[in-house]
């Protein structure tokens, strides 16, 4: 179904339409709101969870919400492929509309003794373990001695972007996963005993007074989270143009489809996924979720170039045709037009 925002209540309200993104303030998806979405026009609510995201959507409390989708470094949030898998049909309506790329440099931050003393030395291959015999070496060293850490707070994510930084300098220290990092970054904030720290972003360490003991340190320069734009129904690029959504030049369209094949049948998911390379249609990413019917088997989220509405050669719909003879079942979550 597509959205018409002609008759849209939530669009025509004299108040101004709200975009719903993962809180509280000051967190990465903050960023990737602010990046597009003015004050001017939208009303930014911070929400507790990705499920919250999803449900203020689907009830249609808000007109849209972003919600990370995955990261170059570590993959795919789980989280949010679960909700899209909505194996409990809440979320029936919802709609892939557009994505936002968000540079990411982590901060560990808490609170430094008076007489704190100076940083340790590590080389970066100080703490091999048999699973690991040569770690990786950090790109970042610490800026005060962090000894005295005893809990790191931090979203799943994070955690897995800043491995070597943490395998180095923070290997005792007990890792607690929080909603969002700007969470830990407030949970760190009321304990001012110096054994907490949070990684988090340097703009949630501004908010919460925090004081900054490394900077910069995920794994890799080059670190980035893809958000997704989704709303009830879909959005079409024309009356996208309604919201005003700040773009900037659009690069190409991408899709995203979820489906399940019948796991006894040899050749079934082979035989789902030719219908892409037989059409031309390039893929960029498979991901799966387990179904919550029968153990090992799965959900399968494929992404690929091209639109299903304005598909002008007719690739993409041959391609999705050969999907329907061969999946139990199926589903379109959206196609957006892409800027990066």
């Amino acid at each position: 179904m597509v959205l018409d925002l002609a008759s849209s209540t939530l669009f025509n309200m004299a108040a101004k339409p709200i975009v719903s993104y993962l809180g509280p303030t000051a967190s990465y998806s903050e960023q990737a709101v602010r990046q597009v979405f003015s004050e001017d026009y939208w009303q930014l609510k911070p929400v507790v969870t990705i499920d919250d995201i999803f449900d203020e959507v689907q009830s249609g409390r808000t007109l849209l919400g972003v919600v990370p989708f995955e990261n170059s470094s570590n993959g795919p949030v789980v989280f949010t492929l679960d909700d899209f898998a909505d194996r409990d049909k809440k979320y029936s309506d919802i709609a892939v509309n557009g994505d936002i790329y968000v540079d990411v440099h982590h901060y560990l931050l808490g609170h430094i003794a008076s007489a704190a003393a100076p940083a340790a030395e590590h080389d970066g291959t100080s703490t091999p373990t048999a699973s690991d015999p040569n770690p990786t070496k950090p790109k970042a060293t610490p800026l005060t001695n962090l000894d005295k850490i005893k809990r790191v707070y931090s979203h799943p994510q994070a955690f897995g972007q800043c491995k070597a930084f943490l395998s180095t300098y923070l290997k005792g220290a007990e890792t607690l996963e929080v909603s969002s990092t700007s969470k830990a970054a407030e949970l760190v904030s009321n304990d001012t005993s110096g054994e907490s720290a949070a990684i988090s972003s340097e703009l949630a360490g501004k908010l919460y007074h925090l004081d900054t003991l490394a900077k910069s340190i995920e794994d890799r320069d080059d670190n980035k989270t893809r958000f997704l734009v989704i709303s009830k129904d879909f959005i079409i690029p024309k009356q996208a143009a309604q919201l005003n959504w700040p773009r900037a030049e659009r690069t190409g369209t991408k899709s995203l489809i979820s489906f399940t094949v019948p796991h006894n049948a040899p050749g079934a998911l082979a035989d789902a996924l030719g219908g892409f390379k037989e059409n031309g249609v390039n893929l960029t990413s498979i991901n799966t979720r387990p179904t919550g019917k029968e153990a090992f088997q799965y959900i399968f989220f494929v992404e690929f170039e091209g639109s299903r509405l304005d598909d002008e050669d007719g690739s993409v719909n041959a391609a999705l045709e050969e999907i329907n003879k061969v999946a139990e079942s199926w589903r379109w979550l959206g196609s957006w037009d892409t800027y990066q």
